[in-house]
């Protein structure tokens, strides 16, 4: 059996959409058919929803997407005013792009691993496998020992997952876990800094569920920090209604897709006409026909009155390889040359943060 060092020796590099300029082949492949056809569209969906600076963009993010190698595509998109909020599942913000933050790394697995050989011999390594890639769980145990870390440093009450990611970003920097100190960007210091907001639903079904079972375990009885999801509801929904004009760029399905796109319903709950999204491209290898969410069409959105129809995309491929080409696509025809970063955690601080006594 090899050891831990010898299977944990080829990190995954993250793609720099930067080097590599797409544009002809995008072009291209919107004379061909299927998914090819697909995929130019969502990019010339994406490039008209970045012209509209009226509009807001939302990200979602589902799926294991930073170990996969996409982690500076998406640091690329929030420096570059290509994306406004993001909303997504635990795992990518915590377990994976928080952890690469502090100075780990995924790795490349063997294909004899691919399809579950040799997992128990993992397990006792303590090497943890994400379809052909690992992960070391003994520095994972570190990233959850600093995820309690930054909950206990916290004044007990209840935060949205934004509010909680926020302070993540905020030990970043404190920490000098940035490029300026020679460190890889990431995806939570880059919101951090340019005013985006992350919102992570299940934000216990991560890494930092386990900061929170322990901070809550040694604070039974007392006051304590802990996660309000009515709050990221609503906040995101404030959102929409201080900027009617949306977008949703879906990577993958699942809770990121529906609380996205629900907000529009969540709107006209507070009595505010708010308009369907304007834009949506969803991304996704998930099947429609067992009515899932995740394989759910745009257009079933539609009859929810979630988004509107004229501009809407789906792309049935895996997102390693659809996305780099919609995102590099606008990326190279500076197709968010004219936005400006809307700052939307501000809007958030002056909307619903607790005032200071």
């Amino acid at each position: 059996m090899p050891t831990k060092k010898e299977l944990l020796t080829t990190p995954v590099q993250h793609i720099d959409i930067s080097q590599h300029n797409v544009v002809p082949l995008v072009d291209a492949m919107a004379s061909m058919a299927y998914t090819s056809r697909d995929t130019a569209r969502a990019a010339s969906i994406y490039e008209i929803m970045l012209r509209d600076t009226d509009c807001g963009v939302i990200l979602c993010l589902a799926g294991s997407l930073i170990s996969a190698g996409l982690q500076k595509l998406f640091v690329d998109l929030i420096r570059n005013n290509m994306v406004d909020a993001i909303v997504s599942t635990g795992a990518n913000i915590v377990d994976q792009d928080f952890f690469e933050a502090l100075g780990f790394r995924h790795y490349i697995a063997g294909d004899e691993y691919k399809y579950g050989n040799g997992d128990g011999d993992l397990r006792e390594l303590m090497i943890d496998r994400i379809y052909d890639t690992f992960i070391d769980e003994e520095e994972l145990r570190i990233c959850d020992d600093t995820t309690e870390k930054i909950i206990n440093s916290l004044a007990p009450r209840p935060y949205s997952s934004r509010e909680i990611i926020r302070e993540f970003g905020a030990y970043l920097e404190a920490n000098g876990r940035t490029p300026a100190n020679g460190n890889p960007d990431s995806i939570i210091l880059a919101a951090y800094q340019k005013g985006v907001p992350i919102f992570c639903p299940a934000f216990s079904d991560c890494s930092a569920g386990f900061g929170f079972v322990a901070h809550q375990h040694a604070r039974r009885g007392k006051p304590m920090v802990s996660i309000d999801s009515a709050k990221d509801f609503y906040e995101l929904t404030q959102l929409k209604i201080a900027n009617p004009t949306t977008g949703l760029l879906m990577i993958g399905g699942g809770v990121p897709k529906n609380f996205a796109q629900d907000i529009v319903v969540a709107a006209e709950i507070l009595g505010v006409d708010a308009p369907m999204h304007k834009y949506a491209i969803q991304v996704t290898v998930a099947d429609s026909r067992d009515g899932a969410l995740s394989g759910s069409t745009l257009k079933e959105a539609s009859s929810w009155g979630k988004v509107d129809t004229t501009f809407e995309q789906m792309v049935y491929a895996e997102a390693t390889l659809a996305l780099p080409l919609i995102a590099g696509y606008v990326f190279h025809k500076k197709a968010a040359h004219a936005r400006k970063e809307k700052n939307w955690t501000e809007i958030l601080s002056q909307i619903v943060e607790p005032v200071s006594a």
